[in-house]
């Protein structure tokens, strides 16, 4: 999952990216990890912890891996690409960047994933908008156009250090503006032409 992928995102942070903790922008892709206890499925609850009023829903295209990819160029990234994949990166709300926030992303269920569909069906996965709605009202729409790594270049950087195999999957990132929902919501991530992926906060 790739984080602070967003100019966005990074235009929020301003001059703090040249004060501590973090010193200077980031040169290379940041990243979370969203291992297996996180995942879920279509309709599944995503469980909001006690004590926490809302959770951020931080739908995002997710890259399916076809073949294995390592040190891969970015003209042939997407080759390695099977299917894409609506997910949503479910996070507590936090503030600061600088350290993996593993109590705010890896909680159980906070990744809720998508069917996956062809990727010759799909066209160009950064011309792909993302909408998130929350109990029917759209909350966030995003595009491609804003991402600082594009579909192909964020998997050529990434796999120069991680071996990429097949069934892995690869997040865009989240939406700067990504809404938060309390329990009780019905989130839903639309991505035309890949799907819908609909699940209650409880």
């Amino acid at each position: 999952m790739a984080a602070l992928n967003r100019a966005t995102s990074l235009a929020a942070l301003g001059g703090a990216l040249h004060r501590a903790p973090y010193q200077r922008p980031p040169e290379a892709p940041v990243l979370h990890l969203k291992p297996a206890n996180t995942w879920s499925g279509p309709g599944d609850p995503i469980p909001c912890p006690p004590g926490v009023s809302g959770l951020r829903m931080g739908g995002t295209l997710g890259l399916a891996i076809g073949r294995t990819a390592r040190r891969v160029a970015v003209a042939d990234a997407l080759s390695h690409v099977a299917g894409y994949a609506i997910c949503n990166d479910v996070s507590i709300p936090y503030e600061s960047h600088y350290r993996p926030a593993i109590k705010e992303r890896c909680r159980d269920g906070f990744c809720p994933i998508g069917p996956v569909v062809p990727a010759d069906g799909v066209g160009d996965p950064d011309r792909l908008e993302v909408a998130i709605e929350i109990d029917g009202v759209v909350r966030s729409r995003t595009t491609g156009s804003d991402l600082v790594r594009g579909a192909a270049r964020l998997l050529a950087e990434v796999s120069r250090f991680i071996t990429f195999e097949p069934g892995d999957l690869l997040l865009l990132g989240e939406p700067h503006d990504a809404p938060v929902a309390q329990p009780g919501d019905l989130v839903r991530v639309v991505i035309p032409g890949v799907g819908t992926l609909e699940n209650p906060v409880r």
